[in-house]
């Protein structure tokens, strides 16, 4: 009897040779996350934004506080964000770093705004 099950199992196998009923077609669906291959960090330790969507729609900047070296890398705490010159907030490029304000370039357009201190205070040039 455990003779014939044994013949029946093997003869299966060797009927079915690429069957395997722990294999299974796999597919990955993205269905919005982030791609596991872009760094959550930058090269010089600071955490990347990848949620672009959220930030598509801001348009209003907030400087809240400013890390500011005259002879190094500024740092400017922008909608909760932080950002040095050459990163984005939301459409506009972080153009300079001040000790007292920072300015923003959106195309053609400078946005100065002033550190947060009670409310925002902005001069727009063209």
């Amino acid at each position: 009897m455990l003779r014939n099950k044994a013949f029946i199992i093997l003869l299966l196998f060797l009927v079915c040779p690429g069957y395997s009923p722990a294999q299974s077609d796999f597919i990955y669906q993205p269905q919005g996350k982030r791609n596991p291959f872009i760094p959550l960090v930058s090269k010089d330790g600071r955490l990347l934004r990848l949620d672009k969507e959220e930030e598509k729609g801001k348009t209003d900047l907030m400087v809240d506080g400013i890390i500011y070296d005259k002879q190094g890398v500024s740092y400017a705490l922008v909608n909760g964000r932080v950002a040095a010159i050459g990163d984005y907030s939301g459409e506009y490029r972080v153009l300079k770093i001040e000790d007292d304000r920072v300015i923003f370039l959106k195309g053609d357009q400078m946005r100065e705004v002033l550190i947060n201190k009670g409310g925002p205070i902005e001069k727009t040039k063209n």
